[in-house]
């Protein structure tokens, strides 16, 4: 049995939300790892982010995201609409801003703007997955022929570089 683990790096995009289609990476990199048989577990840790299996669409609009991505942005927007004051949601309460105001990471500017991001919060709980397990069989993740696994930071206030594990267990 080995056990292999590998991070990649997202740049996101600031003003939308930010589609990425990380199946290539994932597939070069179980073809590296020479594991025939085993899973792959991939995961990101960030709160506004999900990972999602569905199927490429092809069709794009000029930003670059698939059909299926802006349908899912329209139906997400009815049920949490893009935060762009404050009190328009319950969150962030005073004791997550002055905690938010506290932080010393680059990441995390001690800005109050920076914590407008309450919808981004709950499409990411509504869309679920911070992480995916896929069965490798014969050296090939099982995603069938259409199948894609994306990355989405639904966090659309600033630009972030965003990261996503993978950890591999097979032989």
């Amino acid at each position: 049995m080995n056990i292999m683990h590998h991070a990649i790096e997202i740049n996101t995009v600031a003003g939308r939300h930010s589609y990425h289609d990380i199946t290539d990476q994932l597939r070069q990199f179980v073809k590296q790892s020479n594991i025939q048989n085993g899973q792959l577990t991939i995961a990101t840790t960030h709160t506004t982010c999900s990972l999602f299996f569905e199927e490429c669409m092809h069709d794009t609009n000029f930003f670059g995201d698939e059909f299926l991505q802006v349908d899912i942005n329209n139906t997400l927007e009815k049920i949490a609409p893009r935060m762009t004051s404050e009190n328009q949601y319950n969150s962030p309460g005073p004791k997550h801003v002055e905690f938010g105001l506290s932080l010393s990471d680059p990441n995390y500017p001690a800005e109050k703007w920076v914590m407008l991001n309450t919808d981004a919060h709950i499409k990411s709980s509504l869309f679920g997955h911070f992480s995916i397990v896929l069965i490798i069989k014969d050296g090939q993740p099982l995603l069938g022929q259409l199948g894609r696994i994306y990355f989405v930071d639904w966090d659309a206030l600033r630009e972030r570089k965003r990261n996503v594990n993978f950890m591999l267990m097979g032989c």
